[in-house]
């Protein structure tokens, strides 16, 4: 007897005219909690370009400002490291205990992390130890990074109409640029109340600080969503989920290796739009900088552009529930691989209005190429392991894709001098991830509970 993911399935009533007051708590509950984690791990993303190489960094390489930056980098892309086993862990415990319970607690340890940072000396006050406390603060924000996205996706996907899964699934992925407009905002916000000096001084700590009012929100929040229907379904049935995990790798390794590969190409542009865009764009010509922009309009250029971001990603998901998810998924990632060289000229122009613009609409291939993932994935793994599945490729895709993406950058513009160099490597990884998702079967419409099959 095994237990699998079955084709579509008539048995489904019809998508409701409306959405219910408990499918209402579930989407808040996604998109709040993804919002706030979110905005912890992209605050830290803005400052790893802005701060955090003067500060944590800079010292050790004090004969090579070059290298402090890469160093700050790296420790954003460290993190990724870690989001697999934090997505094993919370993916193998979301699969027995629920997704619920697995949500919140992902929620405070990132919430606990961020805080500290926003707490932690710098090396000027207690020398080698500041990089390495704020490295290991940061492996424990992608610790839970790694169990946060697969539960949020899969709660609101499995309590979705069938009709209305891509659309449903979409909350949690707005989580992204709504969490990026917070963080590039608040800061923007910093950087024009404050001088160079005063933000550069203590500025920098208070988004780091407010996370805790965000994520006493959350958990509110998130406590008054009910369990997903498809799991309690499977809590009847314990013993068809005995070893989850196992069972992954033992039949599902091609779907968590697809899952992987279609996530590096959005992951890798996504975090140039986070972190690198407004970090070279910014950067002062005196200090090696060849664009040179002012930095509060890069910033709020940036937070702009990251509302083109949650629209399309919104439509996204609503198009692959027309489409289909593989069809979008296609969609987005050509319109990707065609405009990424012009965006790097059009910022090179060093004209703001040049820069948001090539942002702006870069954020229809991302959205389009983020908004249907979801249902996408959910799709993809049987009930048992589903938690497990998603988690670990969604994990396996951002090592492989924005993990060291800022790090590659920067290591290419100091070698080559030319921004064109970065964005033929984001071509090169929106091409795998083309790849990748053409080499899935449509999943629209399958059943996501639970059949069993007599051999």
């Amino acid at each position: 007897m095994s237990t699998t993911a079955s084709g579509p399935s008539a048995s489904h009533p019809a998508a409701p005219a409306s959405i219910t007051r408990e499918e209402r708590k579930v989407l808040a509950g996604t998109l709040v909690g993804t919002t706030i984690e979110w905005y912890d791990f992209f605050i830290y993303a803005q400052a790893a370009g802005l701060v955090l190489s003067a500060q944590y960094f800079g010292p050790l390489a004090s004969d090579n400002p070059a290298l402090g930056q890469i160093m700050a980098w790296a420790s954003l892309g460290i993190s990724f490291l870690f989001r697999p086993l934090g997505a094993i862990i919370a993916g193998h415990l979301g699969d027995r205990i629920g997704r619920k319970k697995m949500l919140v607690l992902t929620l405070i340890l990132m919430g606990a992390a961020t805080s500290l940072i926003g707490l932690l000396p710098n090396y000027a006050m207690i020398g080698v130890g500041a990089p390495i406390l704020l490295t290991l603060l940061r492996i424990l924000q992608g610790f839970s990074a790694g169990g946060e996205w697969g539960g949020a996706a899969l709660l609101s996907v499995e309590h979705a109409p069938i009709s209305k899964r891509g659309i449903f699934g979409a909350y949690p992925q707005i989580g992204v640029p709504v969490g990026m407009i917070l963080a590039t905002g608040v800061i923007w916000i910093l950087t024009t109340v404050l001088s160079p000096e005063q933000f550069a001084s203590f500025g920098w700590r208070i988004p780091f600080l407010f996370s805790v009012v965000l994520v006493l929100v959350g958990y509110y929040i998130r406590r008054q969503v009910e369990e997903s229907p498809v799991f309690a379904e499977l809590a009847e049935r314990k013993a068809e989920s005995s070893a989850p995990l196992g069972t992954l790798f033992k039949k599902n390794t091609k779907e968590v290796v697809l899952s992987a590969l279609i996530f590096i190409g959005n992951n890798a542009v996504g975090y140039m739009i986070i972190a690198f865009f407004a970090a070279y764009a910014s950067r002062p010509i005196e200090d090696g900088g060849s664009v040179g922009l002012d930095r509060a309009p890069v910033l709020l250029a940036t937070t702009l552009a990251s509302f083109g971001w949650l629209i399309f990603t919104m439509w996204g998901g609503a198009l692959s529930d027309k489409l289909g998810r593989v069809r979008t998924f296609q969609i987005g990632y050509i319109l990707l691989i065609v405009w990424l060289i012009p965006t790097f000229l059009m910022i090179d122009m060093a004209n703001i209005w040049a820069y948001g613009i090539g942002i702006f609409v870069l954020t229809v291939g991302m959205g389009l190429s983020y908004g249907p993932m979801s249902a996408m994935y959910a799709e993809m793994f049987p009930a048992q392991v589903r938690y497990s599945g998603v988690s670990i490729g969604y994990a396996l895709g951002a090592i492989l894709g924005g993990a060291f993406a800022p790090t590659i950058a920067e290591t290419l513009l100091a070698e080559t001098g030319k921004s064109i160099s970065i964005a033929i490597y984001m071509i090169i990884v929106c091409i795998i991830s083309l790849i990748g998702v053409s080499l899935v079967k449509e999943t629209k419409g399958v059943d996501l509970g639970i059949t069993k099959h007599t051999s």
